[in-house]
């Protein structure tokens, strides 16, 4: 798409704050206008719209994808767009542990026992450990209660979990970053942990570190839009 406005501004509206291309509103890829609840969200959405060059480059806009997302996905029909999101309790990231190299298993303790131990004290569940890549059941109480707070979130907020879960593969610090109780850098070293661990002991591979700095900006930019709406 060729960029045909001078000025992209939030603005005020019915249900919140949209975004207006020269006075225009602007309408998700469903044409339901791209309304979201807060104004500091809606500027950020319009500094997108109003950096893009003669072209349009839907890659450099990752917060309107996820407000488009969240209307267009999500709003319609939120228990089956969560249900991908929850299937994640049971089998968490967090919960498998390295099972040959005892240096990485301790690096895995210290930054994810932390993460565990606030969702046990948070939901009031427990959890299974996995030495190896064997699945582990958790136990139902534990699946249960992930799945429903999963499934209380709001369609912006499942929107903006769904890349971090995907991103990470763990549920659990998804929901930490959902609830501000970690920094969203040091929630991003956990679940990258592992990648990082090889790289430090095998080498370098450019290919490899780039696919990571893409997934470490997607993982950010799902941060700072959770961050926007509050």
């Amino acid at each position: 798409m060729k960029r045909f406005w001078k000025t992209a501004k939030a603005a005020r509206q019915d249900g919140g704050w949209g975004i207006a291309l020269d006075g225009r509103a602007v309408r998700t890829p469903a044409r339901a206008p791209l309304i979201v609840a807060s104004e500091p969200l809606a500027r950020a959405i319009a500094a997108e719209w109003q950096g893009q060059g003669e072209t349009v480059d839907p890659a450099a806009m990752p917060l309107t994808g996820i407000a488009n997302a969240a209307i267009d996905l999500a709003a319609p029909d939120p228990a089956a767009f969560a249900a991908p999101i929850a299937a994640y309790a049971e089998s968490d990231l967090l919960c498998y542990r390295d099972d040959r190299d005892a240096a990485l298993q301790a690096e895995q303790a210290a930054a994810w026992n932390p993460l565990l131990a606030w969702a046990e004290g948070r939901h009031g569940v427990e959890f299974a450990l996995a030495q190896g890549v064997l699945p582990v059941d958790q136990p139902k109480a534990t699946v249960a209660a992930l799945k429903g707070a999963v499934h209380a979130l709001d369609p912006f907020r499942l929107a903006a979990l769904s890349p971090l879960v995907t991103i990470g593969g763990s549920l659990v610090a998804g929901l930490a970053l959902a609830e501000r109780a970690f920094d969203a850098d040091a929630l991003w070293q956990a679940v990258s942990l592992d990648e990082r661990y090889q790289e430090r002991r095998w080498g370098t591979d450019g290919e490899a570190q780039a696919m990571r700095a893409r997934r470490e900006a997607d993982w950010h930019n799902a941060a700072r839009f959770l961050e926007l709406l509050e």
